[in-house]
């Protein structure tokens, strides 16, 4: 079956493999170190109670069946040493069977986690590793060619991926429109990078090069990607260009690399790999081509709702359509804040609570804090929490579940919890009060970084969670109480 395979594309192959291989290594990691805190037994949106209340066939998920912290923590570390070893090479040292079941493994963990993650596992990415995963379970290994049903796949998922983002931009807000949105977003996006403040201020002309750039790689190029070669290889690699300048630029996880690593899947690498091992010449088993068959069946059928999705004027962002996360829509940003606010927890051992009291602040790792403090880079990593304290300080609504039990856990000195921050301010016994307040930061300016060394200027806006303490009432630590809530 010449048709069915595409031997010239096995360097390709191999190198998205053991990309994609990396990123779930960072996946599982990720939720190996921080999930007690998250959605353990004990943690702020425990898997035990959402299960009870939520069907297997809405959210299934092995953690449906049982749960424990040791069985979380065993599955997370095994997808982790799993994925390692498929980058290391192993899933072309055994047959084509055994490997297609090694990276169906890693999708069903995974899938596992991310729907019992609740608000944690809320971000487009996680369907993103979810769908190319899938896909990755059916893209053969050394002993066959790569199926060519399943490369269009990948262009297919990429395409949704960039054209998607290209839409919800131009039907969202009008900055993108007018090419001046990239004068706040370095700024204003959910965790900068060690650059971005440098992003930020390169000269107005450049950021509007920077949006109609956008428009082309995500409206335009993305349709490249089904012409012949050279073109598609073109395409692809416009489309790695602008994923790496995103990454100097911000901290977005793994979305960025994981759209590289699909990008790569397009790539004729013909020229540098030379004339394909014969294992990749081997006609495809009949039953390889029969599963390939159904499964291209299956995703176009599924691509029905993403389809109607992206013609729709009322687009949405990253919305799966099945609970398997098989195909999915995409897209970001489609609006972009001209100002950042960040919510700053405080604690303090005074019995009395004041203003002008000792109150001592958090550290996060990845979010804005201390002013001085320069932005790291953390991605591939995600920080979840982190990226949620951005969203809680646009609206108290995206933190009503989860603050109050991440306040509870700080006054009682959870160590699981303290472990997902930088700095705890009361190592030697937890606070008596805690509080957070609203600050409206902005990059300093090239005089201001001069002069104080500061990164960040900060503006108290308001009160966002009054001074709090352990049994203040029902209400104490949700965003927005009032004082009859807390001392």
């Amino acid at each position: 079956m010449d048709w069915f395979t595409a031997p010239g594309y096995w360097l390709g192959r191999l190198v998205f493999q053991r990309a994609l291989a990396g990123v779930y290594v960072c996946a599982f990691a990720a939720a190996a170190l921080q999930f007690r805190a998250l959605i353990g037994a004990h943690g702020m949106l425990p898997v035990p109670r959402y299960v009870r209340y939520v069907p297997f066939r809405q959210a299934p998920s092995l953690f449906q069946l049982r749960y424990g912290d040791r069985l979380f923590a065993g599955c997370a570390w095994a997808g982790a040493a799993l994925a390692a070893a498929l980058a290391a090479g192993a899933g072309d040292l055994v047959p084509l069977g055994a490997a297609m079941g090694m990276w169906a493994v890693l999708w069903l963990l995974y899938l596992s986690i991310v729907n019992v993650g609740q608000t944690w596992y809320s971000f487009g990415w996680e369907s993103l590793l979810l769908e190319t995963g899938f896909l990755a379970v059916f893209l053969g290994n050394a002993r066959t060619g790569p199926p060519v049903l399943v490369l269009w796949l990948l262009r297919w998922l990429l395409f949704r991926v960039e054209f998607g983002a290209g839409l919800i931009k131009l039907r969202g807000d009008a900055c993108w429109r007018k090419l001046t949105c990239l004068y706040h977003h370095h700024e204003t996006q959910p965790m900068p990078g060690p650059l971005s403040w440098f992003f930020h201020h390169l000269p107005r002309p450049v950021h509007r090069v920077e949006c109609a750039a956008n428009h082309v790689t995500q409206l335009v190029v993305p349709v490249l990607l089904f012409t012949p070669q050279p073109v598609a290889s073109y395409a692809a690699g416009l489309i790695v260009a602008t994923q790496l300048w995103l990454v100097l630029s911000g901290n977005f996880a793994w979305l960025n690399w994981l759209t590289i690593t699909l990008a790569l899947s397009a790539v004729d690498f013909t020229g540098l790999a030379g004339a394909p091992p014969a294992a990749a010449s081997r006609a495809a088993p009949l039953w390889f081509v029969v599963l390939v068959c159904a499964v291209t069946a299956l995703v176009l059928v599924l691509s029905r709702h993403p389809v109607i999705n992206m013609i729709s004027p009322r687009q949405v962002m990253n919305r799966s359509f099945d609970p398997l996360h098989l195909v999915n829509t995409y897209g970001a940003f489609g609006t972009v804040g001209r100002v950042r606010d960040e919510v700053v927890v405080e604690g303090t051992a005074d019995p009395v609570p004041r203003e002008d009291g000792a109150w001592r602040e958090y550290g996060f790792r990845g979010k804005p804090g201390d002013p001085r403090r320069m932005p790291r880079q953390f991605a591939p990593y995600h920080l979840r929490l982190d990226w949620l304290m951005w969203f809680a300080a646009l609206s108290p609504a995206y933190a009503r579940d989860w603050f109050g039990p991440f306040v509870e856990r700080l006054l009682a000195g959870d160590r699981d919890t303290l472990r997902l921050l930088r700095h705890n301010p009361f190592p030697d016994a937890p606070p008596l009060f805690v509080r957070a307040r609203l600050y409206r930061y902005r990059f300093t300016t090239r005089r201001e970084l001069r002069a104080t060394g500061a990164w960040w200027h900060r503006t108290l806006v308001r009160e966002y969670l009054p001074p709090t303490r352990l049994g203040a009432g029902p209400g104490a630590g949700r965003p927005g109480a009032g004082a009859s809530e807390a001392e």
